[in-house]
């Protein structure tokens, strides 16, 4: 019996196998325009990204881009449809423009395919039918038995709604785990000059509401009424938060403690489930809805035939992006280093930001072909 050939690759036959599963899967195809808003990116991955951009404008002055990703775009394009609201799905494959990363192959052009899934409210089901297409799709392009690192983005929202920390030190935390900052640098003063770490000692002992107005007060003597777009109530607020910062106010050792104790929890996805239910009993914080939202996504991924023995969780995973909101995850071969072959996750809050009237759960997964292609020239040539 003839063995079916294996994709090509380098030819483009490897997107061709991941968009073909992608269709036996039910998702419809949407191709959104290569020529974007760069202000929508760069709104959600910060300005730092816009060196990674290819930018032009039009006659308007406004500024453009090459298509960096395609989540975004996908998103602009549900939303202009006549399904917008409703649940509906759809997958993408072709190129996307940005200068490579450190690792990455090509000369700022690489191929992305992917899926999203929109305004489905059984998320948890959702979540797993999203990774398990796209986990399917790999492994007809033959990236198979691929290993998975998890997170939650909503699980950290809902242990730190529990710890009732101030406002600052709550925003800190939150950024720097979706930044993948170790805590050790989240916790640490911030880093400024005497004569900066004067005026925040001083101002950390004061009232806020008098603090505030002393701010503005020196701001207006100094004639100075916004700073890099931020106006003087917005700068004295970043002045109170600095201080707050350097003088450790609001975090007891004993909350630092419990916020170690949290981040550090990884292992096998059960096992970090059961880990994290004994500390929610020792320290009385109730996480019961967001630990039988992992629980149950995790049986959801069982029952798509994914080996949750290969499916590593850590509440200290994050993908480098602000919009995610609940599961993300990311796929490698089994211990391999560099970027993901796979990697997305549920942004249920994305899409208000884009122009929808209230929130649309969401939740999307994308290949990088270009890394399956590097990595079956890899095998080949160790074979």
């Amino acid at each position: 019996m003839n063995q079916p050939a294996k994709p090509d690759l380098e030819s483009g036959d490897a997107l061709g196998a991941i968009l073909a599963s992608f269709a036996r899967a039910g998702f419809a195809r949407c191709e959104p325009s290569i020529l974007q808003p760069a202000g929508l990116f760069l709104d959600h991955s910060g300005e730092d990204f816009r060196g990674r951009l290819y930018q032009t404008s039009d006659a308007g002055g406004a500024d453009l881009c090459l298509r960096p990703e395609y989540t975004i775009p996908v998103c602009r394009a549900y939303l202009a449809s006549a399904q917008a609201g409703e649940a509906a799905s759809y997958a993408y494959g072709g190129p996307v423009f940005r200068f490579p990363s450190e690792g990455e192959r090509g000369a700022g052009e690489l191929l992305q395919a992917g899926l999203e899934s929109f305004g489905r409210e059984d998320r948890d089901a959702a979540d797993a039918e999203i990774l398990a297409a796209a986990l399917e799709a790999a492994a007809g392009a033959g990236a198979k038995d691929l290993v998975i690192r998890a997170g939650d983005a909503g699980l950290v929202s809902a242990f730190l709604d529990r710890l009732d920390l101030p406002p600052v030190w709550r925003r800190r935390i939150e950024i720097g785990h979706a930044r993948g900052e170790p805590l050790a640098k989240i916790f640490a003063p911030p880093a400024n000059g005497k004569e900066q770490a004067g005026v925040l000692a001083a101002l950390s002992k004061m009232d806020a509401k008098e603090a505030r107005a002393l701010v503005e007060d020196l701001l207006s003597i100094a004639g100075i009424s916004a700073v890099g777009g931020r106006s003087a109530g917005e700068i004295a607020e970043r002045f109170l938060d600095q201080a707050a910062l350097a003088d450790g106010a609001g975090v007891s050792a004993e909350t630092h403690a419990l916020v170690d104790a949290f981040f550090s929890i990884e292992g096998q996805v059960d096992e970090a489930s059961a880990a994290l239910r004994r500390l929610a009993a020792d320290t009385s914080i109730d996480l019961s809805d967001a630990l039988d939202s992992l629980d149950t996504r995790s049986s959801f991924l069982a029952a798509r035939g994914i080996d949750i023995d290969r499916v590593r969780f850590s509440t200290g995973f994050a993908r480098l992006l602000d919009y995610y909101s609940g599961f993300v995850f990311e796929a490698r071969a089994d211990g391999a280093a560099g970027p993901p072959l796979i990697g997305g996750g549920r942004y249920d809050r994305l899409l208000k930001t884009l122009g929808a009237k209230a929130d649309i759960p969401a939740v999307g997964a994308a290949i990088w072909v270009d890394r399956l292609a590097a990595r079956g020239q890899a095998r080949g040539q160790a074979q």
